[in-house]
């Protein structure tokens, strides 16, 4: 992937935060033009066509997840701990008009709309996610101090499911709130009491 200039990077920025206001069709880049301050074919210079914007803006966002995990991994040896700041991440998003919900997540939910390549990238994120939070979860269970009712896997994606489910509750009610409530609980489902 190449370097992005300063203004390839307002371009991402916008178009990010549009999608989570309004979904992959709810924006164009007229729109983009208007808040950027630029002419629409200096938008078609750097990326060409919709499609190359939102491919390289979740490619982007998903190597800033896994730049995220890693430093959750680096920063917490515990497995609950890494969960925590997991969901302690996104608890401090939840508050943030721009960055309140996974651009990902939402685009999920229009999956049989999007075109096949941004299927592609967003499919791409849920595997990643999917597999650092087996990992993290295995880790857990070889330590004793997760008790899984299932694989690492399934505990995974029902973990990732709750999460983003969460997201989508707090964004419903208009309540950031409801997003611990439904999360807080994810971790001590896990913590094997016998294993301590």
């Amino acid at each position: 992937m190449t370097k992005l200039t300063n203004t390839s990077d307002e371009i991402i920025r916008c178009a990010r935060t549009l999608i989570i206001a309004g979904g992959y069709n709810g924006f164009s880049y007229a729109d983009i033009a208007d808040v950027v301050g630029i002419r629409k074919a200096s938008i078609h210079h750097h990326f060409p066509s919709k499609v190359d914007l939102v491919r390289t803006l979740l490619q982007l966002y998903r190597e800033e997840a896994k730049a995220g995990l890693a430093t959750v991994k680096s920063y917490n040896t515990d497995p609950a701990d890494q969960l925590r700041a997991y969901i302690n991440y996104w608890t401090a998003c939840i508050g943030d008009p721009t960055s309140s919900f996974c651009v990902c997540a939402l685009l999920a939910s229009q999956i049989p709309v999007l075109p096949p390549e941004i299927v592609v990238e967003v499919r791409a994120h849920f595997r990643t996610l999917s597999t650092w939070l087996a990992s993290v979860i295995e880790e857990g269970a070889t330590q004793n101090a997760f008790l899984l009712t299932g694989t690492a896997q399934s505990e995974a994606e029902s973990f990732m499911a709750a999460v983003h489910g969460a997201m989508l509750s707090a964004r419903v009610y208009g309540d950031e709130k409801v997003f611990s409530v439904v999360t807080e609980p994810l971790i001590e489902r896990l913590i094997n009491d016998q294993g301590k």
